[in-house]
């Protein structure tokens, strides 16, 4: 881990980075007059560290076409459900509950400009059980997340390894 940005410096990451003396980009909206104007203080802060790939765990926003197409295929986002099930929005653990479904669980994918529909990577289904709340769903699927989330990440890194492009 070379750097990281967050939307959110009150986040616990944030912490977790600024104890270990990792670089931190503060990027909350509201510093900036656009979604476009964040993503390329986010690039160039990226670029300036040698950011090769982009890992987007928790990130609440959508990137920009110009953030998108720095780090094209080199983007990836861990997801709370079993994509293409209960994609596009923050809410895939409530709308999986609701649904009445057996099972929902996490996946990770390349970000892609269409909406968490980016070529999959990792998934791992995660029963729906009887009595769950959203909590109790929500935390057995983010036990999913910190399981395959490193998987992806080698995934990605034995790629861009083997890519003329990067490295």
């Amino acid at each position: 881990m070379v750097a990281v940005a967050t939307n959110r410096p009150s986040c616990g990451g944030a912490a977790f980075v600024r104890q270990r003396g990792i670089p931190l980009g503060e990027l909350s909206q509201k510093s900036f007059a656009s979604a476009e104007d964040r993503d390329a203080a986010m690039r160039d802060f990226f670029m300036g560290h040698g950011v090769e790939l982009v890992v987007d765990a928790g990130y609440d926003r959508v990137h920009s076409n110009g953030f998108l197409e720095a780090f094209a295929d080199r983007i990836i986002n861990v997801h709370p459900s079993l994509l293409p099930e209960f994609g596009g929005g923050m809410d895939a653990v409530e709308r999986a509950l609701e649904s009445g479904a057996a099972e929902t669980g996490a996946t990770v994918h390349v970000v892609t400009r269409d909406l968490d529909a980016g070529p999959i990577l990792v998934q791992e289904a995660v029963p729906i059980l009887e009595g769950d709340t959203v909590e109790t769903l929500r935390q057995r699927v983010h036990e999913a997340e910190y399981r395959i989330l490193p998987k992806a990440i080698d995934m990605m890194e034995a790629r861009l390894a083997h890519s003329p492009s990067v490295g």
